[in-house]
């Protein structure tokens, strides 16, 4: 496959992804506004900077006069965008992975707050329980005084 043809794959998935034109660039903007993404994802700014690049190349073939997929791109380019698109259609692309990841954490955290939950409702009951004994020895012993006190 040529450049303009791997290109085009991925900006046609991109925007079924995203329900409308330029789906690649909305892809790119959400990369840019997701905060921490390349602390989640290995690759992530990398990525982006190839997605950038590859829309800008596009841009220059479709609108500059002599700008051409043979003398603004190669191959390799052609290449990793049909690998970014099987990514895509994988799953395994920065913001699939990085919704992934975040998801993960969130489960964590909630099985954390549960365990929480359970310990602190078992401290809770276990003092409830303590306090009820506490109370009952009391009032056995004074039952028992005025018992004794009555009997003499």
């Amino acid at each position: 496959m040529d450049f303009l043809d791997s290109y085009k794959r991925v900006e046609k998935i991109c925007n079924e992804m995203y329900g409308g034109n330029h789906g690649l660039s909305f892809y790119i903007d959400d990369m840019i506004k997701t905060s921490g993404g390349n602390r989640y994802v290995s690759g992530w700014e990398e990525d982006l900077k190839q997605l950038k690049q590859y829309r800008w190349i596009r841009n220059r073939i479709v609108h500059d006069p002599g700008c051409t997929a043979e003398n603004m791109s190669d191959i390799k380019d052609a290449l990793w965008l049909d690998d970014f698109y099987s990514r895509i259609i994988a799953g395994k692309d920065p913001l699939a992975l990085y919704h992934k990841k975040k998801l993960e954490i969130q489960r964590g955290k909630n099985s954390y707050q549960s365990t929480n939950n359970k310990k602190t409702q078992h401290y809770i009951h276990n003092r409830r329980s303590g306090c009820l004994t506490l109370a009952l020895i009391g009032v056995l012993i004074v039952v028992a005084t005025i018992f004794i006190m009555i009997s003499l």
